[in-house]
C-alpha cells in the first residue's frame, strides 16, 4: 500500500522484491536485467507508490534529464512551432525541455545561456540571435551545445543543424527575378547590433549578382510592429530618409513568415492586393501561410526533421555517444503559391 505522508524508498522496493537496491535501480531504468525482472520491479514500485527522487537521481548520475532550449525570438510563430517540436522529441526520450526566449536580444541571449549552464542542464539547443558572439565558446566548453539555423563560429559545438541560406535566398531571388522584379525590399529580424548574420550578408551579394535593387531593412517579428514597418515601406519611406520620387518596391521578401503577415496587414490598409499589386515571399512556411488570401509563397526547411536531428545530436552528446555526422545541412524547398506574380509596371 502507498503511504502518502512518507516517500517510499528504493530500499523498500528492493525488500519487497527480494533484490538488491542496485538491481532495482537497473530494472527501473530498463538496464542489465531481464524483461520479467523489470516488469516485476515496476509493478512492486507502483504498488508501493515509489517515485524516483529527481534530486538524488541527478546527484547520482550527474544529469538532470533537463535540456535547455533557447529560442532567438518567440514572437516568431515558426520558432514557437520549432520549440514545441523539439520539446516533443526530447520528451519521447524521457528528457524535459526548459524553453527560454532571448526576445531577439543578443545580450539577453548570452545571459540566459549562462543561466541554463549554471542550472546544470544536461545540454543546450540554441537558435542563435548572434552566432558570432565570443561568449558561446565558454558556454560550449561547459555544456554540450547544438546550434540550429546558423553555426556558432567561435565555439566547438556538439552538433549543428544548419539552414542552407545561400540556396534559400538564391531560390527566392531567382524566382522574383524570373517574374520580372527588379526592386525588392528585404525585411529581416536581424537587429543593428548583429549586421553580419549569414543570411543578411548573402542576400546583398545575391541581389547584386542578379541585378536586383535590394534594400535590406530590420523589422520586428511581432505582428503590430511588423505591420508598422511594412506600412512605412509601402508608403515609400521606411526610415523617413528615402529620397522623394524613388519608386517603391514591387516585391517584399521577408526573412520570416511572421513578418510577412505584417506586410499583408499593411497592404490591406493601403488598399493594395497581395498577389496583384504587390508580391510577398516568406522564408519558413508556417502553416498559417497556407490559409492566407492569397496563400503565401514561402520556403519550407523541413521543421519536423530539424527538431528530430537537433534532439538526436543533443542526446547523443549528453550520453557521450559518437555520431557519424555532427553537421546537418537543411536544404530549402520553395513553395510557390499565389502571393508572388509579375509586377504591374
Amino acid at each position: 500500500m502507498a503511504r502518502p505522508n512518507k516517500r517510499t524508498t528504493l530500499r523498500e522496493v528492493a525488500e519487497a522484491t527480494g533484490l538488491s537496491t542496485a538491481a532495482v535501480s537497473y530494472a527501473l531504468r530498463g538496464k542489465h536485467v531481464s524483461k520479467e525482472t523489470e516488469e516485476r520491479v515496476r509493478k512492486a514500485a507502483a504498488d508501493l507508490g515509489y517515485e524516483a527522487d529527481p534530486i538524488a537521481r541527478a546527484l547520482a548520475s550527474g544529469r538532470t534529464s533537463t535540456v535547455g532550449v533557447l529560442a532567438g525570438d518567440l514572437q516568431d510563430l515558426w520558432q514557437q512551432q520549432l520549440m514545441a517540436a523539439i520539446g516533443r522529441e526530447l520528451l519521447a526520450g524521457d528528457r524535459y525541455a526548459l524553453i527560454l526566449d532571448a526576445g531577439g536580444d543578443p545580450e539577453r541571449e548570452l545571459t540566459l545561456a549562462k543561466q541554463l549552464r549554471d542550472q546544470r542542464v544536461d545540454g543546450l539547443l540554441v537558435s542563435p540571435v548572434d552566432p558570432s558572439a565570443e561568449g558561446w565558446s565558454k558556454i560550449a566548453d561547459a555544456v554540450p551545445v547544438v546550434s540550429i539555423g546558423d553555426a556558432l563560429s567561435r565555439a566547438r559545438t556538439a552538433g549543428e543543424v544548419l539552414f542552407d541560406n545561400r540556396a534559400g535566398i538564391d531560390a527566392v531571388l531567382d524566382y522574383l527575378r524570373g517574374l520580372g522584379h527588379h526592386r525588392v525590399t528585404v525585411l529581416t529580424p536581424t537587429g543593428p547590433s548583429t549586421p553580419d548574420r549569414p543570411a543578411d550578408v548573402y542576400v546583398r551579394e545575391a541581389a547584386d549578382r542578379l541585378g536586383i535593387e535590394a534594400e535590406v531593412l530590420p523589422c520586428p517579428q511581432e505582428l503590430d510592429a511588423a505591420t508598422a514597418m511594412a506600412r512605412r515601406v509601402l508608403a515609400n519611406s521606411p526610415d523617413g530618409r528615402r529620397p522623394a520620387g524613388l519608386a517603391p518596391p514591387t516585391a517584399v521578401f521577408c526573412f520570416s513568415d511572421s513578418i510577412a503577415y505584417g506586410v499583408y496587414a499593411a497592404a490591406a490598409e493601403a488598399s493594395l492586393t497581395v498577389g496583384r499589386d504587390l508580391s510577398v515571399v516568406g522564408f519558413d512556411d508556417h502553416p498559417v501561410s497556407r490559409v492566407l488570401t492569397p496563400p503565401l509563397t514561402s520556403v519550407d526547411w523541413g521543421l519536423a526533421a530539424i527538431a528530430k536531428e537537433a534532439a538526436r545530436l543533443a542526446v547523443a552528446a549528453i550520453e557521450g555517444r559518437r555520431v557519424r555526422r555532427k553537421r546537418i545541412l537543411c536544404a530549402p524547398r520553395l513553395s510557390e503559391r499565389g502571393s508572388a506574380v509579375a509586377p504591374r509596371e
